[in-house]
This record gives C-alpha cells, sequence and structure tokens, in this order.
C-alpha cells in the first residue's frame, strides 16, 4: 500500500508511534487497522472527532463530553448514556441530529491480547439508506466515537445502499 502525500505518510508515522507507545506488539492487523483510519482521516469530512471524555463508575451514570468539528466549527455537547459507549454516541447525535437509526453495532478485537485494537462497525439506517461506518482504536469507546462519525459522514456524502427490505 503506498500513500497519496507525503502528508498522508507523515500522518501514518505519527499513529504507528502513537500506536506503538500503547501496545507491546504491533501485527499486520493493526498497521492495516491504522492505514484506513489515516486514509479516512485525510479524506474531507463534514464531521470530525476532536476530542471524547467519558466517565464511567460503579454505581454511577456514564457521562460523555465531546468535541466535534461540523465544516471546521467546533461544537461541545455532554450525554449520560447506560454504559459509556451510549453516552458517547447521544453526545455526538447531541450535536448533529441525525435523525438515524442505529441498526447495527458490533465489536472485534483486530489482534489477540488486552492491548488490542479493537475494531468498531456501526450500521445507520437513514430514510432507507443504509450505511455502515468503521473505526479502530486501542480505546474501545474512542473507535466507538470513531465509528459512528465515520457512518455520519458517508450518510452526509450520500453514499447509499438499498435496504435489503425495500
Amino acid at each position: 500500500t503506498s500513500f497519496s502525500s507525503d502528508t498522508e505518510l507523515n500522518h501514518a508515522f505519527a499513529r504507528f508511534k502513537e500506536l506503538a507507545d500503547k501496545k507491546h506488539e504491533i501485527f499486520d492487523e493493526d498497521l492495516v487497522a491504522l492505514v484506513s483510519d489515516v486514509r479516512a482521516a485525510d479524506a474531507y469530512e463534514k464531521y470530525k472527532l476532536s476530542s471524547l471524555n467519558v466517565t464511567s463508575q460503579t454505581g454511577e451514570v456514564p457521562v460523555a463530553q465531546v468535541t466535534l468539528m461540523v465544516d471546521g466549527v467546533e461544537h461541545k455537547a455532554e450525554s449520560e448514556g447506560g454504559g459509556p459507549v451510549d453516552a458517547a454516541l447521544k453526545a455526538i447525535e447531541a450535536i448533529v441530529h441525525s435523525e438515524s437509526s442505529l441498526e447495527l453495532y458490533s465489536v472485534n478485537a483486530i489482534t489477540s491480547g488486552t492491548d488490542s485494537q479493537g475494531e468498531v462497525t456501526v450500521r445507520l439506517e437513514k430514510a432507507g439508506r443504509i450505511v455502515n461506518g468503521m473505526g479502530a482504536d486501542i480505546d474501545i469507546i474512542i473507535a466507538s466515537a470513531k465509528a459512528y462519525v465515520h457512518a455520519l459522514n458517508l450518510l452526509d456524502a450520500n453514499v447509499q445502499k438499498a435496504h435489503p427490505q425495500v
């Protein structure tokens, strides 16, 4: 796989160094996920995740604070949820008001071990259109937010897939 620009290569290398600081071993699958994530991040996107802070504690309702860039303008929101992922996605939704429905949420470990990256797939449906967003990160909550934002960008870009029941 080759990169289309020095900027893309530098971004990938920075992400690789960040991942190497978090994990003991880097596997081929980690690199594939990293390159896919870099390519998605370097493409034009209406929505970009800037920051995510989630508080989850035994006996307390999880709370997420999210900062999202929407067409280059920073927006912040906070939301509670049934769990940390639910709180994060609800905070994103509080900003974008997508009017979509979550049809699928799936998590897979890219490699083995407790320091494995998680790859999240989020399927959103809106007005008969279905999109699948993907996100990967060593933090499953961040991977979930990335996948949700990716799906929102696909909806915005009118990437269409016929609903199987339509």
